[in-house]
């Protein structure tokens, strides 16, 4: 089954306001095993908002529109469903009783204004509302349906949980066509998205083959690539099959085939899945080897640690930070030899500092330059990071990340932390 959501209001197309119920839309259609091809936004125009809904129903099986239905004279999402249906509204009265008893209680007057939310197209069957003024509809257009909710989002919601999803349920069981459809985001660093494209270009092709040949009834997975800014590029990995169980055995085989070839094409690129963060990613490693670290930073100012800290638990394993933004406290504090600061040899020093000061297992460092200010000769965006193990590995690699000051900073921050990820992992595995 597909459903085609219909955004109406001309201030979603000046970008007054965000459409945030498209998305959660999309996310509540995809979780009951329901495509959703295509979203349409459109103003508060009746000639535009029934063009929007003949083109959602002449490539779906129905329409959620949203928006349109309140009391003013720009609110004509009723007319236009009415106009589609090829049928006339009809005010009902016990929706004018219930708007009426809605405002007693707030102690008000029902202006006029508000029996237009009482006009309902003949055919079509209300979603009675339990928080604003506005009723939803469910409207009957020969073998297809549009659906009509506030745009008010918690009402959206509300009518979408009560009315509209049991609807849809209803009918892709009379239809056999009964899904789960669910995702799981493979999080990288590292890689660009054409590289992590070009890997895994091969499985595509598989799985495309897959969707239309002997096997599609057994299952269908998609894999899509989501650039992040500052937090990498994600991998998801999309299913749909019959049940939550078989959807969960999908997406756990497909992960392990995407990991697999993504390890043996471009290294330890996948640092967490779904929202798990870099720095969670690092704690986790950490508590699992029973290691404290401390840290030393120069060019990200704190950043690190910031990240560290909000992860849950950190106190654990996060001894703390010593933020040495000046040459002075590089050499005083952390005993760094006088003489250049962005360097590797500062970088190592820095993180032995930081295991001495701060008394942890493990020590990392960063020193660079953000911007052109900061030292004579040094490329900004060029970093060193330094780690100290304890099993004796005193470490330092220079980086190099894009962007003005502040990502140079928050790349640095986070290029740092999958740096000791894949030292750790590599050097201190567990059982080691």
């Amino acid at each position: 089954m597909r459903i085609e959501i219909v955004a109406v209001g001309t201030e979603l197309l000046l970008g007054q306001i965000a459409d945030t119920n498209s998305a959660w839309l999309g996310e509540q259609l995809a979780a009951a095993g329901v495509d959703s091809h295509f979203h349409q936004a459109v103003g508060d125009n009746k000639d535009r908002i029934v063009l929007a809904l003949r083109t959602a129903l002449a490539r779906s099986d129905g329409v959620i529109v949203t928006g349109g239905l309140g009391p003013t004279q720009d609110d004509i999402t009723r007319e236009a469903i009415a106009e589609v249906m090829g049928v006339p509204l009809v005010r009902q009265e016990a929706l004018v009783r219930r708007i009426e008893e809605l405002f007693l209680a707030r102690g008000r007057a029902m202006p006029a204004n508000n029996l237009r939310q009482a006009d309902v197209p003949v055919g079509a069957t209300v979603i009675e509302q339990t928080n604003g003024t506005a009723p939803g509809l469910i409207c009957p257009v020969g073998s297809q349906v549009i659906y009509a909710v506030p745009g008010v989002p918690h009402e959206m919601a509300d009518m979408f949980t009560r009315g509209i999803l049991p609807d849809i349920e209803a009918r892709l069981e009379r239809a056999g066509q009964r899904a789960v459809i669910g995702s799981r985001t493979l999080r990288t660093w590292g890689a660009s998205e054409s590289a992590l494209a070009e890997a895994l270009d091969d499985r595509v092709r598989d799985l495309d083959a897959q969707a239309t040949g002997p096997l599609a009834d057994r299952g269908k997975v998609t894999i899509a690539f989501l650039a992040s800014g500052i937090e990498g590029i994600k991998v998801r990995l999309t299913a749909r099959a019959s049940s939550p169980a078989d959807l969960q055995v999908l997406l756990d085989a497909e992960e392990r085939t995407v990991r697999k070839i993504l390890f043996e094409r471009l290294g330890d690129v996948i640092f967490g899945t779904d929202d798990e963060s870099m720095e969670h990613a690092v704690g986790a490693l950490l508590a699992e080897r029973h290691l404290t670290i401390g840290l030393a930073e120069s060019m990200t100012g704190g950043l690190i640690s910031a990240r560290l800290v909000n992860v849950p638990g950190a106190s654990r394993w996060f001894r703390g930070c010593v933020v040495s933004y000046d040459a002075e406290v590089k050499y005083a504090v952390l005993k760094v030899d006088r003489g250049p600061v962005v360097t590797a040899a500062a970088a190592r020093q820095m993180a032995d500092g930081a295991c001495r000061v701060l008394g942890s297992d493990v020590g990392l460092s960063v020193t660079g330059v953000a911007g052109p200010d900061e030292q004579e000769g040094v490329t900004p965006g060029t970093l060193f990071v330094g780690i100290v193990l304890p099993n004796g590995s005193v470490t330092a690699q220079e980086l190099r990340v894009p962007g003005d000051r502040d990502r140079v900073r928050q790349y640095g921050a986070i290029s740092a932390l999958d740096l000791l990820r894949r030292t750790v992992s590599r050097e201190l595995p567990i059982g080691h």
